[in-house]
């Protein structure tokens, strides 16, 4: 339907994915709603929060691997910075931490990519009357789950650590002393049942945690 011939009472959408032909799709798609207008479209984190202060969605549809801060970051940012936003998070990737930290974020919905069009145009008109919409498979998962195990700080330690950096190298990019960030690694180690940090590392991405 053109533009002008929309309700006075089009929900305005933000849309932030990286890959340049699914958010073309995305926005294509959710155009040919009667009700719906695609207002912004970002490739990169960074950018969500200065368009979202420009076009003032009513609801902003997040990926969360994005160049630049994550979709759960800008969440949080987004909270305190454009608060009549809702925001719906719309990844590939179904982890329950993930779905933890969004809510933890202030987002008020969270789905998978590979549900129908239609179910995503439903779900960002029911986030905008208030409602909080999870996948069901994923919130099942992440009840069984549990809550994350992992301290902030041992996350920090974590996330510093994927590039394969010593640990001196992550003691001075966080400033702690190299004891510390040894202490840090050896309890996330533990926590996560693995043998080395690399594979801490990649449990903890596995559950969503990082």
């Amino acid at each position: 339907m053109p533009r002008d011939h929309r309700p006075a009472t089009s929900v305005r959408v933000l849309l932030a994915e990286d890959q340049g032909m699914l958010r073309g799709a995305l926005a294509l798609l959710l155009g040919m709603e009667p009700d719906i207008e695609v207002v912004a479209q970002v490739a990169t984190g960074d950018a969500i929060v200065e368009t979202a202060l420009v076009s003032r969605p009513d609801v902003a549809l997040l990926d969360i691997e994005l160049p630049g801060i994550s979709g759960l970051d800008a969440a949080a940012l987004l909270r305190d910075e454009v608060p009549d936003c809702r925001v719906l998070i719309l990844t590939t990737f179904g982890r329950p931490g993930y779905l933890r930290r969004a809510m933890e974020a202030g987002a008020a919905g969270f789905l998978v990519k590979d549900g129908p069009v239609e179910e995503l145009a439903a779900a960002i008109r029911r986030v905008l009357t208030g409602e909080t919409v999870i996948d069901p498979a994923l919130a099942a998962a992440a009840l069984s789950a549990g809550p994350n195990p992992l301290t902030a700080r041992e996350r920090e330690v974590l996330n510093a650590s994927v590039d394969g950096a010593t640990v001196a190298d992550v003691a001075a990019r966080l400033q702690l002393s190299e004891s510390t960030v040894r202490n840090y690694l050896s309890s996330a180690i533990g926590k996560t049942g693995t043998r080395n940090r690399m594979e801490a590392v990649r449990a903890a991405r596995r559950q969503g945690w990082l």
